[in-house]
């Protein structure tokens, strides 16, 4: 899939464990898990929203879009 999900990234940078995190925003740890390992099929805004709030991050900081064709970040320019 071209979306990478970058959240285990994230949570070292703030230095937040799946516990916390899933008590500030409300998930259970399995639901998370699935979300940090790349294996969740969607999200929610409302949940990237608590995300995002909870380690005070853009959504570009989480998720990445990687091209299929070449399997490399996608660049502007």
């Amino acid at each position: 899939m071209p979306i990478i999900v970058n959240l285990d990234v994230m949570m070292a940078k703030r230095k937040i464990s799946l516990n916390e995190l899933s008590e500030r925003v409300d998930l259970t740890l399995s639901n998370l898990s699935i979300l940090k390992t790349g294996k969740a099929k969607a999200i929610r805004f409302s949940t990237l929203n608590s995300l995002c709030k909870a380690l005070n991050c853009q959504p570009g900081d989480i998720l990445e879009y990687v091209s299929e064709e070449k399997n490399e970040p996608l660049t502007t320019k």
